[in-house]
C-alpha cells in the first residue's frame, strides 16, 4: 500500500451486469481515467456481459456518451478514447444461461492463448443473489481455476449479505469455486485518498502515534453525514436502514483504520489482520446495551438549503407507518489494552445540514488550576480531525492566547488541506481499487472473516431493536443534526457532538 508496484499484468476484464448503472457511471470512467494516466497493463480487453442485445460498436457509442457526462475531467480526450475504446467488447448473454458463457469463452478464446486468455478479472455489478449463480457458471466454463500460473480474481459490490446469516451463506458460495484470496470485496470508501492517508498520517508521524492511546484520548468522534434523503431509494432504503447502509461496513471501516494496532508490515494480510482484531475487540451489545449506546432516528419534513423537504415516511416507496432509521448513532467501547475505557461515538444520517465525513480524537482536557482565575472561561480540549471529505485535510485545535494586555485565550486552528499541499488531482476510488485488484493487492478490499464480524455487531444491535417502534425523542428535522436522543447519548458522559468544519 502506497509503495512503488511492478507494472500490471496483461489481462481480460469481464463485467457482468454491463448494462447497469454503475459500468456507466464509475467503472469505464475510472478505466478511462486509468488508462489516460497510463497505469493500465500494457494489452487488456475489457468485456461487458449483459442480457441486451448490442454490438460492440452501439456498446462504445453508449459508454462515450456517458463518459461525457461522468468523467471527472472535461472534455474526454478523444485520442485516448480511441485508443481506449478499441479494447471495449460486448459478448450478450444471460447470467443463467450455460451457453452464454461458452460464447464468453469463445470470445476470450479470440484474444490469443496468452494472458489476455488466462489473467481474468470478473467483475460482478450484479445482484448479491446472483453472485454464487455467476461464480459456478464461470467455474463450469473453465474460466475460474483456484490452481495454475495465470490468475482470475472475482470482484463483488456491496450490499454483501443483509446479515451474519446470509454473509455466511454468500461467503460460502464463493469459495467452493475460488480461494479467498481470488475474492476482493469492494468498499469504494477505502479507496478514498483520505481514508488511506489514516494509516499513514498515524505510523509515520511519531508525535502523534504516542498520543494514540487511552493516556491522552479523552473520546473518539466519526461522522459521516449526508444532505440528501433517500430520494428515489426509498425502497433499497426500506430493506436496509442507516445502520446496514453506512455502519456495517464504510463506518466500521474507517473506526477499524482508527483504532487498529500497528501492522507488522504493510503486506496487505498483515493490515486486515489488524482490522479484524480491532473488530473482534469491540465490546459486544447486548439488549440492554443497544438501548443505552444505541440511538436511530429518522427524518420527518424540514427545510434543507432554505428549501423545504419531504419526510421520510413521504418519500417514493417508503411505508406511511415505516420504523426504519434515517440516522444512527453509536456509543462503542474498545476493550483492548490501548483504548479501554475510550469511548468511540459513531453517527451517520440522510437529510442533515452538510454532506461530510471526518473523524475527530479528542484529548483529555488540561487541569484548570492554572489559567482558571485569569481567564475566567473552560480551556478547549485540543483535538485533531481529520477530514474525508469535502475539503480533505487534517486540522489541528489548540488553545492560543489572544493579542492585546489581558490574558485571553481563544481556541485556533492549524489546519492542512489536500488541494494546497498537493494540489487537486486526487483520483477517483473506484480508479484505485480497480487497480489493485489488477495487481492483486488485496489491502483494500474487506477479507471474508471482517464482513462477518461487522455483520455479527450489527445482527446484536438490529436484535436490540426488534419490534421497538421510534420514540418522539428520535425523531428529527429535516436539516438538523438529528434527534435530541443523540445529544443525550453523549451528554451521559459529559460529551458533545462537534458539527464537521470546512477546512479552508
Amino acid at each position: 500500500m502506497g509503495s512503488e508496484r511492478k507494472a500490471p499484468e496483461p489481462c481480460s476484464i469481464v463485467i457482468f451486469g454491463a448494462s447497469g448503472d454503475l459500468t456507466a457511471r464509475k467503472l469505464i470512467p475510472a478505466f478511462y481515467h486509468l488508462c489516460k494516466e497510463k497505469q493500465m497493463p500494457s494489452a487488456f480487453r475489457i468485456i461487458g456481459f449483459a442480457r441486451r442485445e448490442k454490438t460492440d460498436e452501439s456498446w462504445r457509442n453508449e459508454l462515450r456518451a456517458a463518459l461525457d457526462q461522468f468523467s471527472r475531467t472535461k472534455p474526454v480526450d478523444e485520442k485516448v478514447w480511441q485508443e481506449f475504446s478499441a479494447n471495449l467488447f460486448y459478448c450478450q448473454g444471460d447470467i443463467t444461461d450455460a451457453a452464454a458463457y461458452k460464447k464468453l469463452e469463445e470470445r476470450l478464446t479470440s484474444f490469443g492463448s496468452g494472458p489476455l486468455r488466462e489473467n481474468l478479472l470478473f467483475y460482478l455489478a450484479t445482484l448479491p443473489s446472483q453472485f454464487g449463480e455467476v461464480v459456478e457458471q464461470i467455474h463450469r466454463a473453465g474460466l475460474l481455476n483456484k490452481e495454475g500460473s495465470a490468475w482470475q480474481r472475482i470482484v463483488v459490490e456491496k450490499p454483501f449479505g443483509h446479515d451474519l446469516a446470509s454473509a455466511h451463506a454468500l461467503n460460502r458460495e464463493l469459495t467452493r469455486f475460488a480461494h479467498e484470496q481470488q475474492v476482493c470485496r469492494i468498499d469504494h470508501y477505502l479507496g478514498k485518498e483520505t481514508v488511506q492517508n489514516i494509516l499513514m498520517f498515524r505510523f509515520s508521524n511519531s508525535v502523534f502515534e504516542r498520543l494514540w492511546n487511552r493516556n491522552l484520548i479523552d473520546h473518539v468522534q466519526i461522522t459521516v453525514s449526508e444532505k440528501l434523503g433517500v430520494g428515489q431509494r426509498g425502497g433499497y432504503y426500506e430493506e436496509a436502514g442507516a445502520l446496514r447502509d453506512m455502519v456495517q461496513n464504510h463506518m466500521l471501516q474507517v473506526l477499524a483504520l482508527i483504532a487498529m494496532e500497528p501492522p507488522v508490515s504493510l503486506e496487505s494480510e498483515a493490515i486486515r489482520d489488524e482490522k479484524v482484531k480491532l473488530l473482534k475487540s469491540i465490546r459486544p451489545l447486548g439488549p440492554d446495551d443497544v438501548a443505552r449506546q444505541i440511538v436511530r432516528g429518522q427524518y420527518f419534513a424540514g427545510t434543507v438549503n432554505g428549501l423545504p423537504a419531504p419526510g421520510y415516511r413521504q418519500e417514493p416507496k417508503v411505508k406511511s407507518d415505516s420504523n426504519v432509521e434515517t440516522y444512527v448513532a453509536l456509543k462503542l467501547f474498545i476493550d483492548n489494552w490501548r483504548w479501554s475505557g475510550v469511548p468511540f461515538y459513531l453517527r451517520t444520517g440522510k437529510c442533515l445540514p452538510q454532506s461530510a465525513s471526518e473523524v475527530r480524537i479528542q484529548f483529555r482536557p488540561t487541569p484548570h488550576v492554572l489559567f482558571a482565575a485569569q481567564c475566567d472561561l473552560k480551556l478547549d480540549s485540543n483535538s485533531i480531525t481529520l477530514r474525508l471529505q469535502p475539503n480533505e485535510g487534517i486540522s489541528l485545535h489548540f488553545n492560543g492566547k489572544v493579542p492585546g494586555m489581558s490574558l485571553g485565550v481563544r481556541p485556533v486552528r492549524m489546519n492542512f488541506s489536500y488541494d494546497a499541499e498537493f494540489g487537486a488531482y486526487t483520483p477517483e476510488a473506484y480508479e484505485r481499487l480497480l487497480l489493485e485488484a489488477i495487481a492483486g493487492d488485496a489491502t483494500l478490499f474487506i477479507r471474508r472473516d471482517e464482513v462477518e464480524t461487522a455483520w455479527k455487531i450489527v445482527d446484536s444491535i438490529r436484535a436490540g431493536w426488534d419490534g421497538k417502534p421510534l420514540t418522539n425523542r428520535e425523531f428529527y428535522a429535516a436539516g438538523t443534526w438529528g434527534p435530541v436522543a443523540a445529544e443525550d447519548l453523549l451528554a451521559q458522559s459529559g460529551h458533545v457532538w462537534h458539527e464537521p468544519q470546512q477546512l479552508t
